[in-house]
């Protein structure tokens, strides 16, 4: 060998030598100095968490009776650690289990891939509600249904079912979009959470804390032997200020016609009944709703029962606005309570004729008989002297409409106060329109660019002035606002929610609304407001006086018809104040179609008022009013 070629050999020996050192000092650190971490890591992932289901707090009403509670249902549930490993063998199960429970092989086999596939460990649940003859059945022929077990479960159940479904809500598995939200820590795909009223507002006292079973998995991800346990807990109950048995008087008092109901302490707040027609049972969400029964749900032609009219309703609100008007023009400095005007039947704007409903002509008068008779003419006068002030719309916010009420429940909708700027803004886009994409008449009729057709006028603040026109409230804003002259200007947070309890009914948390806002009312204008309520509903000549006839509970209240135009149906409207002079409560009562207010409204309140006051509701025959 020659000295260059040694001298090459060492060379290569030495980096030899070197890698092998670094090799055998890396292998000593894992072994050796890391050998503990790895191990237990090693372990960790041989540990897999089986979710075990928690039951949901119940929901009660104020004296404590149940609207919302769990159910134990018998389920069929597939363990994937006890399954034959051959397909074959597998589909020889599901098809013995689809004679079982009349299902499909092939749709028994989708559902447990599905549920596996999100959770890969967990019992996958095939049927639920199956009867104690199939778990009896099953128990009997176990070697035949390998991995098949009966499982108790929870089962949310609404024993009220149509009354006050919409407020309560509904339950449905979490999904991607949702789990993504902070709201949600800890909840899992396959979760049932709120999805719905009460049931999403409050769902994160409602919602238990999952439990788990803790197993031991081999390399290839198969079970091999079953850990600790950690036990469910139930979510919190939670208590609501609603009085079911005046809940069940304002949905029996709605028939199941459209429109909707409130009732609110005028002076905190809290909501004793609030309803929507037509109404739906929430117990078809209890195990999963079927599609064909969501589109029912959710279906125009079928009254879009989903649709929670009290919170979500944006009507034009007839007469019933005129506290409204009555509460800006005093205000405003437009009139006195003394202040006298001319109601000739009729008032022209333009070249447009305003009238009284039915063309009545009622004389001088002021604002307490204009309150009583509900003299258009009166109001028309108001709209348009206090047009370009938006004198009107202002109070209108103030006092709760235009703006969500703060109720706590999801959806509360603002509604809508027009103003000049809401309509010309409207109008420039409805030309724009027009111009750039040339729509048929046809499509124009249809509202291809917006029904804003015209741009703000002197009339338009008329017709707000009587709740007509671009006008769009709920019963629940228009009962904030009534509330909010009753209390002597203190604009209400409604509320549903009064405490969290302990499942034996202990409090464990108050729930309190946010301070109201207050507002400036001269106390001798609301109680001529007040005293005009109060001679409609019991004077001569009040529009609602006939309806409340030998009614044993004295009450100011107001009567609204609303024309909503294209041939449709005038809607009905009441607002109650009682007891008088002293109120304690508000009633806000509509039918979307029931004509005048004292015709269908005014009769329903009487019925609702009734039950909140334990006395008998008489006669609740339509009046013969035509506001």
């Amino acid at each position: 060998m020659t000295p260059q070629l040694a001298w090459r050999v060492a060379i290569i020996g030495g980096v030899a030598l070197i890698a092998f050192g670094l090799v055998f000092f890396r292998l000593w650190y894992l072994q050796v100095l890391s050998g503990d971490k790895y191990r237990a890591e090693a372990n960790a992932n041989q540990v897999r968490e089986i979710k075990v289901q928690a039951p949901r707090g119940e929901i009660v009403d104020r004296e404590g009776r149940v609207v919302v509670n769990n159910r134990v249902s018998l389920a069929v549930r597939v363990r994937p650690d006890k399954l034959p490993e051959e397909r074959s063998e597998r589909r020889d199960v599901y098809e013995r289990l689809g004679e079982v429970l009349t299902m499909k092989p092939d749709s028994i086999e989708r559902t447990v891939e599905r549920q596996l596939s999100q959770l890969p460990y967990s019992p996958a649940t095939v049927k639920q509600d199956v009867t104690q003859n199939v778990v009896a059945y099953l128990f009997e022929n176990q070697e035949d249904f390998p991995g098949v077990e009966p499982e108790q479960v929870f089962l949310r159940t609404y024993p009220q079912r149509d009354v006050g479904a919409q407020l309560v809500g509904y339950l449905g598995e979490i999904n991607e979009e949702q789990i993504s939200d902070e709201r949600y820590n800890g909840v899992e795909l396959g979760d049932r959470i709120g999805q719905a009223g009460i049931e999403y507002q409050y769902d994160r006292f409602l919602r238990g804390r999952n439990g788990a079973s803790r197993v031991q998995v081999n390399a290839q991800g198969a079970l091999v032997r079953g850990l600790n346990d950690r036990r469910p807990q139930q979510g919190r109950q939670l208590k609501l200020s609603i009085d079911l048995d005046v809940q069940r008087a304002g949905q029996q008092a709605l028939g199941g016609a459209a429109g909707a109901f409130a009732v609110m302490n005028v002076n905190n707040g809290e909501v004793l009944a609030l309803g929507s027609s037509p109404s739906f049972d929430p117990n078809v969400f209890s195990k999963g709703v079927k599609q064909s029964d969501y589109a029912r749900l959710t279906d125009p032609d079928n009254g879009q029962p989903l649709n929670n009219r009290a919170i979500q309703g944006a009507y034009p609100t007839g007469s019933t606005f005129k506290l409204i008007t009555a509460t800006a023009a005093l205000e405003g400095g437009l009139i006195t309570p003394d202040t006298v005007q001319y109601d000739g039947g009729s008032l022209q704007v333009g070249d447009i004729v305003f009238e009284n409903a039915g063309g009545v002509v009622n004389g001088p008068l002021a604002l307490r008989q204009a309150l009583s008779v509900s003299s258009d003419v009166f109001f028309y006068r108001l709209g348009q002297e206090a047009n370009g002030t938006k004198l009107i719309q202002n109070w209108a916010k103030k006092l709760g409409l235009g703006r969500p009420t703060g109720i706590d429940l999801p959806n509360d909708l603002p509604g809508l106060v027009p103003t000049p700027e809401y309509r010309d803004k409207g109008f420039a886009e409805y030309t724009r329109c027009k111009a750039e994409e040339k729509p048929t008449p046809e499509e124009i009729s249809f509202g291809e660019c917006g029904f804003l057709d015209r741009p703000w006028s002197v009339g338009d603040n008329v017709n707000l002035s009587v709740g007509q026109g671009d006008l769009a409230a709920s019963p629940m804003q228009l009962a904030v606002a009534y509330a909010t002259v009753a209390n002597g200007g203190r604009v209400v947070q409604p509320r549903l929610g009064q405490r969290i309890e302990d499942s034996s009914g202990r409090p464990l948390q108050e729930l309190e609304a946010p301070r109201a806002r207050k507002l400036d009312i001269d106390p001798a204008h609301r109680q001529a407001i007040l005293d005009g309520l109060r001679a409609a509903a019991s004077e001569p000549g009040g529009t609602s006086t006939d309806v409340f006839a030998g009614f044993p509970i004295p009450i100011a209240g107001k009567t609204g018809t609303a024309e909503k135009g294209g041939g449709r149906a005038d809607q009905s409207w009441y607002a109650a104040l009682a007891p008088y002079p002293d109120p304690k409560y508000v009633v806000v009562t509509t039918f979307e179609a029931g004509g005048f207010g004292a015709e269908t409204a005014a009769p329903a309140a009487r019925a609702i008022i009734a039950e909140l006051f334990g006395a008998k509701a008489g006669d609740t025959s339509a009046g013969s009013s035509q506001d």
